[in-house]
């Protein structure tokens, strides 16, 4: 683990400390042995550990999911608020330059959300750089058009949180800025693995395969419809990541002693990953035809997002949610980009069910397409039913 951590370097990694069954003091150590370079107890440690540069881990969460009564020292909204800002004090006068996350509301639907927020952003407002939503999406009762408009969740969410922190702002008159951590997402299925947990005193089995779910061509859309919205608000959510990235709810699968494979979520996480990265989300005017669900009302057939890289290309994002119907899909493109080289790829299948296993590990891919048309400045292609779609101009 502390090769990895070498390798990966701080600037990509967030650290939680623990502010549930410990504190503040707890907090400090572990920093003091991740981030200071030599001469105190805790560094030296990790010097004759083998590891003689510091980690230098930038981003902290201060607890995780404080909001929740499953956590052991679950804490109310005020009782959080002091410790967490006694805590982020306490850790800037260790290494003052650290991005600090303070947790917000576990999901959308917490019985306290908004008020905790607003609660946690009174106390600690002028300490902390993040906010911290968590959300996870499974179909409910087999309420497929309503799974496949989880993104309109997850905009809502991104919406309420964003406009929580501005007022909190305005109250406290203050020119500080917080933004958004969307630390944890992806699609879950908590109430089919949750039996599967192990129980009973000493039962502690050694690698135990938990909340291994296998995802399907519709969980990936859903994954990708995800990170359409996440990029769509690059304006305040200015971090976001997967909790999870190997067996564990994840992109990518393994065995003991075996291969390792990828998951139908790894290929919208790892080629928005790829155009996404260092891009500038491009603000863009949508228009198209809408269905009827069940949980979030009419909502958008697509939906779609452009960045502009650091290279100058251009990429389009785009998912069709629709379960039957096939969509024809056009971009009018900046008068730069006309005269491009067009590559478009594509995650469908006609089962959306499909999922790569051990034993089929390339069931579902992306598809290369040649089938799309380029008319002047316009391009047009066709969305199929439950699928994700990428179109890079290079």
């Amino acid at each position: 683990m502390s090769d990895w951590l070498d390798k990966l370097g701080g600037n990509e990694l967030m650290e939680a400390v623990n502010l549930g069954t410990r504190g503040m003091q707890e907090a400090l150590d572990l920093l003091e042995y991740c981030n200071v370079p030599s001469g105190t107890e805790l560094s030296e440690r990790r010097r004759a550990n083998g590891h003689d540069r510091p980690f230098d881990i930038r981003m902290w969460c201060l607890g995780n999911e404080m909001d929740g009564d499953w956590q052991i020292g679950h804490k109310s909204a005020q009782e959080y608020a002091d410790l967490a800002n006694r805590t982020a004090v306490a850790m800037r006068m260790i290494d003052p330059g650290l991005d600090l996350v303070v947790c917000g509301s576990s999901s959308h639907t917490m019985p306290t959300f908004g008020l905790w927020e607003r609660t946690v952003l009174e106390r600690c407002f002028e300490n902390v750089n993040f906010l911290s939503c968590h959300a996870y999406y499974a179909p409910k009762d087999g309420d497929m058009g309503s799974f496949l408009a989880s993104g309109v969740d997850m905009d809502s969410f991104i919406t309420d949180v964003a406009a929580i922190i501005a007022a909190s702002r305005a109250r406290l008159g203050s020119d500080h800025q917080v933004f958004i951590s969307f630390d944890e997402w992806n699609v879950w299925y908590q109430d089919e693995r949750a039996s599967k947990s192990p129980e009973g005193i000493g039962n502690w089995p050694l690698g135990a395969p938990l909340l291994e779910d296998v995802y399907s061509v519709a969980d990936a859309v859903v994954v990708g419809d995800l990170l359409i919205t996440l990029l769509r608000h690059a304006d305040v959510v200015h971090a976001a990541s997967l909790a999870q990235l190997v067996n564990v709810i994840a992109p990518i699968m393994t065995e003991p002693g075996g291969p390792a494979w990828r998951q139908t979520i790894f290929y919208p996480f790892a080629l928005t990953a790829r155009y996404a990265r260092g891009a500038r989300v491009l603000k863009s005017v949508q228009s198209g035809d809408t269905y009827e669900t069940s949980r979030y009302g009419q909502v958008p057939m697509t939906d779609s997002v452009a960045v502009r890289g650091a290279d100058g290309s251009l990429s389009i994002f785009a998912v069709n949610r629709s379960l039957e119907r096939a969509v024809d899909f056009s971009i009018v493109l900046p008068e730069q980009d006309r005269h491009r080289k067009v590559a478009v790829s594509t995650l469908h299948e006609d089962d959306p069910s499909a999922r790569n296993t051990l034993e089929h590990q390339e069931q579902v891919v992306m598809h290369a397409r040649q089938d799309f048309k380029m008319e002047e400045n316009v391009i047009n292609l066709q969305l199929p039913p439950i699928s994700w779609t990428l179109i890079h101009l290079a």
